[in-house]
């Protein structure tokens, strides 16, 4: 699987700004030339993400992985989906202080301390397009921060962000489509 990170992870720096805004990884406050492989077992880099992690089914997180990071203090997981209408992404989940020994978020993990997603909840929360929209793209995105960040639980992921503005020293994505499904 690490050779598959590795791979990811060098796609993930070709990819261009997408049209919904920019992705958190794409913001100047995550700058870096730092690169993370990140992976899932639940979908392929680009392929379908299963319905059982969108909100018409369990609305858990799917499993991720990422490379280590020798210098990490902590990770940060950051879910956008840059699809919708609005100019900037929505945002599904957003968790940071993630030790820096792990580098594993099992199915349904709430790692972390977890902010206020798009939808005003807590942790995460799963694909949920337009039913009459194309697939929509959704970006799980590992930053490797060089310490610990002082924000309080419930934060949005541009507080999140402005936090990590200069300790963010690796960054890397798997991108996974979710459309919504007929009736």
């Amino acid at each position: 699987m690490k050779s598959a990170l590795i791979a990811a992870a060098a796609l993930m720096a070709a990819l261009p700004a997408v049209a919904g805004g920019l992705v958190s990884t794409q913001r100047p406050e995550t700058q870096t030339t730092g690169v993370i492989g990140v992976g899932s077992s639940a979908f392929a880099p680009g392929a379908a993400i299963p319905l059982k992690y969108s909100t018409w089914g369990q609305n858990i997180s799917p499993p991720l992985k990422w490379t280590t990071v020798g210098a990490a203090k902590s990770y940060a997981i950051l879910v956008d989906d840059p699809d919708g209408p609005d100019p900037q992404p929505v945002s599904h989940w957003a968790a940071w202080n993630i030790p820096a020994g792990v580098t594993v978020a099992t199915e349904g993990a709430q790692l972390g301390v977890q902010g206020i997603n798009s939808h005003r909840s807590l942790g995460y929360s799963g694909p949920h397009p337009p039913a009459a929209d194309p697939p929509h793209h959704y970006h799980f995105q590992v930053l490797a921060l060089d310490r610990m960040l002082n924000l309080p639980a419930g934060a949005e992921r541009d507080a999140l962000l402005a936090a990590a503005k200069g300790h963010v020293i690796a960054k890397g994505e798997v991108v996974g489509t979710f459309k919504a499904p007929r009736g």
